[in-house]
């Protein structure tokens, strides 16, 4: 499918910026300019921002069972033009066309959930003290929303605060990654082709901090969602608490595998393989500290290396790719500094450790062993194909170190005893742990982290909370 260049959505229209300015979109996997994306100035968001509260106006009155067949509607529509948007999808992230499609797929089911969850909004009756009174606990949508989303998910990572917003009967404005802009456009265009009035969707690019600057301390917008690094995450959540907005911060990661003494090994191995390489690691909730006992670290770090030597890297376009390339020249950099102070410190590259090629952002899937403490890949979120392995003795240690560092997004573990599956279930501090299996991030569960890594969640109707307004009402019938 030809990539087409993106423009803005406001007031239900697809236009191009006021000043017509516009910026590049590269595909990772030549490096060459494929499409251009149209970049908001600040006459665009003040227009966008009208048509946000316009459209909240009309959409807090439309009744939920209508929502819902509007939301089911756009559900039908992205599934219908999967493939063509796995393409765009591929073209400008460079995941494999396989992973694209699930992507796709996964945020049709995400926005069927919600749309049926917005039914289930409910108040309650709260018998009062006085038989004259009526006591009353109204559920209302707390008004236009800013959506901050990021490029590494352009679809996934948005319909979360779409279907969340619009199922509370909120409006949304979704500002969404310029490197990545045509396939959030599809997907809000599945939206507004569903017959989403005008102004209840809208999409805008342009200079990050700008309009974050701009949206955030606006009187229009009542709620922040931010996906994204927790440098920036701090940032902006800093900026919502000055103006009393609410906030929901899914932020940074670096999660900790824990493969007990006990373990099944090849299912280990299967399943943190193919979560570590899966969208080359820039996954925020992607396995990165390997904790191994010492009994099976030397067995298991082999077997990762060969999987990781076994992967197809290459264009996402071209069949039997696994591993796509990198998303931006960024991430290469990241990764070549990464892997030079681990080598600094005598760490043992099993696989991997190296750019493919000249053409493209392709990296080599990593494992690297022997990993102490002190190397920043056991620090820094890596957000690329490196996995770092070191070992424990006691499953307490292990636990401890899961804990050490201020993230708290996602953990994984294996082990086949119920005591410490008891254990790491009760200690490993993590919004999402997932023992003996993949992750498993259904709209239905709870999706967020603790600490560093943000608070609020992304799934489960917990995510609908901060989108509503609870206010107590009291009649007295006189």
């Amino acid at each position: 499918m030809r990539y087409p260049d993106t423009q803005l959505l406001i007031d239900g229209h697809w236009q191009d910026a006021a000043d017509g300015r516009t910026l590049a979109v590269h595909n990772p996997a030549s490096g060459t300019e494929i499409g251009r994306v149209a970049h908001a100035g600040i006459t665009d968001l003040d227009r966008a921002l009208a048509a946000a509260q316009k459209g909240f106006l009309t959409w807090r009155d439309v009744p939920a069972i209508e929502r819902q067949k509007t939301m089911r509607r756009a559900a039908a529509l992205l599934r219908e033009r999967a493939d063509g948007i796995a393409a765009i999808l591929t073209q400008e992230n460079g995941k494999p066309l396989a992973e694209a499609k699930i992507e796709t797929m996964a945020a049709a089911d995400i926005i069927e959930w919600f749309a049926d969850e917005g039914m289930r909004i409910y108040g309650r009756v709260v018998p009062a003290r006085n038989p004259a009174v009526r006591q009353l606990v109204v559920k209302d949508p707390v008004g236009p929303v800013a959506a901050f989303t990021p490029w590494n998910f352009p679809i996934n990572q948005a319909v979360r605060k779409v279907s969340a917003a619009l199922a509370s009967g909120c409006s949304i404005l979704v500002k969404a990654a310029e490197e990545t802009p045509a396939a959030p456009a599809a997907l809000i265009r599945a939206f507004v082709d569903a017959g989403v009035p005008a102004g209840v969707v809208g999409l805008v690019y342009g200079n990050p901090a700008e309009i974050s600057g701009y949206l955030i301390p606006h009187p229009v917008i009542r709620k922040i969602s931010f996906t994204g690094s927790t440098v920036v995450g701090k940032q902006l959540a800093a900026l919502a608490g000055q103006h009393m907005k609410r906030v929901t911060m899914e932020l940074g990661g670096h999660a900790p595998v824990i493969v007990a003494e006990d373990a099944d090994l090849d299912l280990a191995i299967r399943v943190a393989g193919a979560a570590k390489f899966r969208n080359a690691g820039q996954v925020c909730i992607s396995p990165t500290r390997f904790l191994v006992h010492e009994q099976i670290r030397a067995e298991f770090t082999a077997a990762l290396a060969a999987h990781a030597q076994g992967l197809k890297v290459g264009d996402g376009l071209v069949e039997g790719t696994q591993m796509g390339p990198l998303a931006n020249p960024r991430r290469v950099a990241a990764m070549n500094d990464i892997i030079a102070d681990a080598v600094a410190r005598g760490v043992t590259v099993a696989a991997g450790g190296a750019r493919i090629g000249e053409t493209g952002n392709f990296f080599a899937p990593t494992v690297l062993a022997d990993v102490p403490l002190d190397a920043r890949v056991f620090n820094d979120e890596p957000f690329g194909p490196v996995a770092a392995v070191r070992g424990f003795e006691r499953i307490e240690d292990a636990i401890a170190e899961a804990n050490r560092l201020p993230y708290g997004l996602a953990g994984y573990a294996f082990t086949r005893s119920l005591k410490h599956a008891h254990l790491l279930a009760q200690r490993v501090e993590v919004g999402m742990l997932w023992i003996n299996q993949p992750a498993a991030p259904w709209p239905e569960m709870p999706f967020g982290g603790l600490k560093d890594s943000g608070y609020g969640s992304e799934g489960a109707p917990e995510a609908l909370e901060p989108y509503l307004n609870t206010r107590a009402v009291s009649i007295f019938n006189a």
